[in-house]
């Protein structure tokens, strides 16, 4: 009688390829990506949302080793799904990839933990090889938009600046706004003074649209 050493079981290619989670709500543009991602043998794409929201959940159900978040969502932007997936799971790499390249999102998407950030218009390739270097424990960012991330300077606007011209973004006159964020409106007056101020605009208005523009908000 003869002792054997047991086998281990055969890995397959399936095995082997990179587990990603596509996170974009634009039905066409998530299909497309999908199949761009499905052309690499070594790649595969496990599961797709449409929300923010979604991103954890999923995830964290289909074990996935790198998330592709687009930024603007609905129920969560990419940079908040970010935050909350690395606080959860932070060995899951994220990729954001979005069409606006605005050095604002690149600063808070850094801040967010996130691996890589490219914008949309980059060849599908190099959405391929920003997964393969974040598994390496590599971090990619567009160049052009690292660029313009240091030329630009750090966001001069406080938490509650943010939070008080997000709430005036609608047209809310100070009293409504005072109450969704339980301030006086005193105080909201000031934080909208400042924040008009620090971004140079002429009325709310135009801050609330500079801070888009940037990226801030």
């Amino acid at each position: 009688m003869t002792d054997e050493t047991p086998q281990a079981p055969a890995t397959s290619p399936a095995d082997q390829r990179v587990r990603v989670l596509l996170a974009e709500d634009q039905g066409m543009v998530r299909e497309a990506l999908a199949a761009l991602l499905g052309l690499e043998g070594d790649i595969e794409v496990v599961a797709q949302v449409a929300r923010g929201d979604e991103v954890v959940a999923a995830a964290l159900a289909h074990r996935v080793q790198v998330a592709v978040l687009d930024i603007e969502m609905p129920g969560m932007t990419g940079i908040e799904a970010a935050a909350l997936l690395k606080r959860q799971s932070p060995q899951t790499k994220v990729v954001i990839a979005t069409t606006f390249g605005r050095p604002g999102y690149l600063r808070r998407a850094m801040e967010a933990g996130a691996d890589a950030f490219l914008v949309k218009d980059a060849p599908a390739a190099e959405l391929a090889e920003a997964v393969r270097r974040v598994l390496r424990g590599e971090r990619v960012i567009d160049p052009t938009l690292a660029a313009a991330a240091l030329a630009e300077g750090a966001n001069p606007l406080t938490g509650r600046e943010l939070d008080v011209l997000a709430a005036a973004a609608d047209g809310a006159v100070n009293a409504e706004i005072a109450g969704r964020l339980h301030l006086s409106e005193g105080t909201v007056r000031n934080y909208l003074s400042m924040a008009i101020q620090k971004t140079a605009a002429r009325n709310r208005a135009e801050a609330v649209r500079i801070a888009r523009e940037k990226g801030w908000m």
